[in-house]
């Protein structure tokens, strides 16, 4: 049996965060595809392969979702992922600022699987995204049902 690789699907709105989350994810060796889309409805669109993303090859996916975006934010994303079967079962990150207890249960009750809080020091961002992606290199993923 061959596996597809996993693709790693990265929604955020800051393009100064999205590249310094591709850049330490690089530096961890991720060497997997890293598909950066600005917002949740261009997210859903991608994992749906919808619209412009009609032909993307189908495989393991695994999303990293910022709470803050425009047009849809990640906690209704989460939301519509978790709550269509053929999306479920596809492994959310939320990477975000927001510290808020309510929101990471909030979040957790939708289903994500993991909640990572950004810390606001550079140095400290950059480390917890390098073991993010320690753990990236070593997670099992089903493939897609979409």
């Amino acid at each position: 049996m061959t596996y597809a690789p996993l693709t790693i699907l990265l929604a955020e709105d800051d393009e100064g965060h999205a590249e310094l989350i591709r850049l330490n994810l690089e530096r961890a060796r991720v060497i997997n595809e890293i598909v950066h889309v600005p917002h949740g409805q261009e997210a859903l669109d991608y994992i749906r392969r919808e619209g412009r993303y009609a032909g993307r090859r189908q495989g393991p996916l695994i999303a990293i979702l910022d709470i803050k975006m425009p047009v849809l934010d990640g906690v209704e994303t989460l939301r519509q992922l978790k709550a269509d079967a053929r999306t479920a079962i596809i492994p959310v990150i939320m990477l975000t600022t927001t510290e808020d207890p309510r929101e990471v249960e909030h979040c957790y009750q939708l289903g994500c699987n993991i909640y990572i809080t950004k810390p606001v020091e550079y140095e400290r961002f950059c480390e917890a995204l390098r073991e993010l992606g320690m753990f990236l290199q070593f997670a099992a993923v089903p493939d897609e049902a979409v």
